[in-house]
């Protein structure tokens, strides 16, 4: 049912939030100090599009109270680090309980760190940001229904990093990357964590 809030729902503190970054307090914190915050540095989106596409599949929570062993299996997501990783290093990933133990994914994101240290630094961060839509030209949503799962920008983020060697990074996972990551506030109208126009 809708209220004079739209989708917005009263948070512990009284303040409307979007109703998804109430349903634990990691989410709220996430939601009111992270989500949506603008991310730059090759390192800091490495690591995004990496648990983006852990994600994939699951609950976010799932990742967000994972988040901190997944930094220290893959070295803080520094990509030269990660790029140096050893057949026994990825062993000791598949084996590590504290990640998602899933092949694929580890394998992606080893592989997308060799692609990504042959890039000039800033390289990512200047492709991804690219790809920001002009924010006048989206309305703040009112309700979820008005938050979309992927965008024309999303989809070609998406063939851009595909064609450059990238995997695990469909239109929807550089969707929520970029929401994520500040290229769009998808934030509802009526939320306490909404970027001021």
């Amino acid at each position: 049912m809708s209220t004079p809030l739209g989708d917005a729902v009263p948070g512990p503190d009284g303040r409307p939030r979007c109703p998804w970054g109430l349903s634990t307090a990691d989410y709220v914190t996430y939601h009111d100090e992270e989500w949506g915050r603008p991310v730059h540095g090759d390192d800091a989106l490495f690591e995004r599009l990496s648990l983006e596409a852990f994600q994939s599949g699951l609950s976010w929570i799932t990742i967000l109270r994972r988040r901190e062993t997944f930094r220290a299996a893959f070295h803080h997501f520094k990509i030269a680090e990660v790029a140096a990783y050893t057949d026994a290093d990825r062993e000791r990933l598949l084996a590590d309980p504290g990640i998602i133990r899933n092949r694929a994914k580890v394998d992606a994101t080893l592989a997308n760190a060799r692609v990504l240290a042959d890039w000039s630094p800033g390289e990512l961060d200047a492709l991804i940001w690219s790809y920001a839509p002009d924010p006048a030209g989206r309305p703040a949503p009112r309700t979820l229904s008005d938050v979309p799962a992927i965008t024309d920008e999303s989809t070609a983020l998406s063939k851009a990093l595909k064609k450059r060697g990238l995997r695990f990074v469909g239109p929807t996972t550089a969707y929520a990357l970029m929401q994520a990551c500040g290229l769009v506030d998808d934030h509802l109208a009526d939320c306490v964590a909404r970027t001021p126009a």
